[in-house]
């Protein structure tokens, strides 16, 4: 049986950022991340003796004529899409229309969107089979593989299916899979060679890992990941580093982002590091990861430093203690401020994201926000950042917590406004070209004088130079991707 993963072509207002990524958006600039649970899925699927078919259309410009008819010419058994709420509904369309076309396929979905409401992609889409609901796509995706061929009597849990013309389950999807059971995902088969566009990676070339599956905390109520991970685990240290040595030795990787929505701390972290020391794959290849503000400590950042640690991504969120409390953070303004100077202090980059939108706060707790982001990445103690427009996605408690207060600006089933575009709560005080001013007012800070004097003195090579100049082409686009006038439109 062939087996295709897939991302069809999606047009709109942009580039759209699908794969593994926590937050949808239309970019001006292309970026691509691999999706890496997807690319697990095919290389499980594949060992176990299938023919699988990878085709990212979206990351090759395929159109959608010569898309319909390369599936035609496959004919696959089985075609998996992931989604996202804002792109959901074009993808109901298309698998109604691909199911035209190759009427023989079955279409399965899997994604948070159809986690948090699985139904509702069956009732909406006649050409649609099976739903996946939580976030292991490559078990589950391998289940509905040995159950239509077969090999197996039953679907895995988790799974929602058609059966004479009723909507069926097969009850609360299981996250009791060990990750260490899964082959280090084919970076050939996936054709990772596709995913080489993003401006905050400094040396070249570079792959992304993950080491566990999703943040060991959890309980941020606007992030969508916990809908797909309520319960985190992870692939040992000796497996990460294994897979480390193949991409040195294999593809002469020289840069590595680990795209685990926290990376594991404490003794994990350790073991890990001194892993790293042992082989030596410290001097040979640079770490960059997402790490929470308050797991980082003076002796634990020495280490990582000291293992190739490059670069950690960490979430500001907002400058207001009282959202951040509200969100559930579960840290202090504080606290972020002293872990960027003990990250900076032991020698590795600090990456600031944030958050503007907040249904609670007014333009002028919006604008602290804008002013800590300014402090830290004026005075040396953070050196990116990114900004978005909070994003209530179905199934958090945000989302909820929206329903409940009648914050919506529209109708919350519009899922195609979720698209970063506009805000989708209202702001007490703040106009939605406000709120998108204030994003793109973020972004300013890269060409603050006192910003761009501090990167220019730090230059210490060609590769230095290429870096700003990538993260200059990105601020324009991100500048561009907020600007006013979508919002107006749809004011």
């Amino acid at each position: 049986m062939k087996v295709m993963i897939t991302y069809p072509p999606l047009s709109g207002k942009g580039f759209p950022l699908l794969s593994q990524n926590r937050q949808f958006q239309w970019f001006n600039n292309p970026t691509l991340l691999y999706p890496l649970i997807p690319a697990s899925a095919a290389t499980l699927i594949d060992k176990r003796g299938y023919e699988v078919i990878w085709k990212d259309a979206i990351a090759e410009r395929v159109e959608w004529d010569e898309y319909v008819q390369f599936i035609k010419n496959k004919k696959p058994g089985i075609v998996a899409i992931e989604t996202k709420t804002p792109v959901i509904k074009h993808h109901w369309k298309i698998i109604d229309e691909l199911k035209k076309a190759s009427p023989g396929t079955k279409f399965v979905i899997m994604g948070d969107h159809v986690t948090a409401f699985p139904e509702e992609s069956l009732k909406k889409s006649e050409g649609l089979d099976y739903v996946i609901t939580g976030g292991d796509f490559d078990f589950s995706l391998l289940g509905i593989c040995d159950f239509l061929s077969g090999k197996e009597k039953k679907l895995p849990a988790g799974v929602w299916y058609r059966e004479n013309d009723k909507i069926k389950n097969t009850g609360k999807f299981q996250l009791n899979h060990n990750l260490n059971d899964l082959p280090l995902i084919d970076r050939e088969l996936t054709k990772g060679y596709l995913y080489n566009v993003e401006y905050n990676i400094k040396v070249r070339p570079f792959a992304y890992t993950m080491a566990g599956r999703d943040c060991p905390y959890h309980k941020c109520t606007f992030c969508a990941w916990p809908v797909l991970f309520p319960l985190f685990r992870t692939r040992s240290p000796e497996s990460l580093l294994d897979e480390i040595g193949m991409l040195i030795d294999k593809y002469g990787v020289k840069e590595v982002f680990d795209d685990t929505g926290t990376f594991p701390p404490g003794e994990w972290l350790r073991r890990f590091c001194n892993g790293m020391i042992e082989r030596g794959y410290n001097k040979k290849v640079k770490i960059s990861c997402n790490m929470r503000a308050d797991y980082i400590n003076e002796k634990d950042a020495k280490l990582m430093h000291k293992a190739g640690f490059r670069l950690l991504k960490m979430g500001l969120e907002s400058g207001n203690q009282k959202t951040l409390d509200r969100i559930n953070k579960g840290i202090t303004v504080e606290q972020i401020i002293k872990s960027c100077e003990i990250a900076k202090k032991a020698g590795l980059e600090v990456h600031l994201t944030m958050i503007v939108g907040y249904p609670w706060e007014t333009k002028k707790d919006a604008m602290k926000t804008f002013e800590l982001a300014k402090f830290l990445m004026t005075t040396g103690r953070a050196d990116v950042l990114q900004s978005t427009v909070l994003v209530p996605y179905p199934g958090t408690p945000l989302w909820e917590e929206g329903l409940k207060n009648n914050w919506f600006r529209f109708d919350p089933y519009d899922y195609e406004r979720y698209d970063m575009k506009e805000p989708v709560f209202k702001t007490p005080g703040m106009t939605p070209e406000e709120v998108m001013g204030i994003c793109t007012m973020i972004y300013k800070i890269f060409i603050k004088p006192r910003y761009v004097l501090k990167r220019v003195m730090g230059i210490r090579s060609l590769e230095d130079v290429k870096y700003l100049l990538r993260g200059a082409k990105a601020v324009i686009g991100h500048m561009k991707d907020f600007s006013k006038n979508d919002a107006k439109k749809k004011r």
